[in-house]
């Protein structure tokens, strides 16, 4: 047998990218302590499963409108436990997916990620 007939190609991801819908992020106050203070901007998902990986952004439509400072301390909150991280970035990124789509904010063009439930992990 052939070693390449042992090993099969991974196709390359294909990312969800778009202009519009970062923008429509900053439209809407921070989904985590409701400020809008023009510091809101589109905070990406930190997990692999959403397309994060070593110096590649998470898809677009998995992000959540934060501010600065919620942001940082999402980022680099060094006081802050990884599941608690995370459950901060899921309430705010199901909040955010859901306002801008009632709002009318979300690009026709961009999928709407499924946001109904936490993940099963939790």
């Amino acid at each position: 047998m052939q070693v390449a007939a042992l090993f099969r190609p991974v196709p390359k991801r294909a990312y969800v990218r778009s202009k519009s819908l970062m923008k429509a992020y900053r439209m809407i106050p921070c989904q985590n302590c409701g400020i809008a203070d023009g510091t809101v901007c589109g905070a990406h998902s930190n997990w692999a499963v959403h397309g994060k990986g070593k110096s590649v952004k998470a898809d677009d439509n998995r992000a959540a409108s934060l501010c600065f400072t919620c942001h940082s301390q999402l980022d680099q909150g060094n006081g802050m436990a990884e599941p608690v991280k995370q459950r901060m970035w899921w309430r705010a990124h199901v909040l955010t997916v859901r306002l801008l789509v009632m709002e009318c904010l979300w690009p026709a063009d961009v999928p709407v990620p499924p946001v109904l439930e936490y993940p099963k992990e939790w």
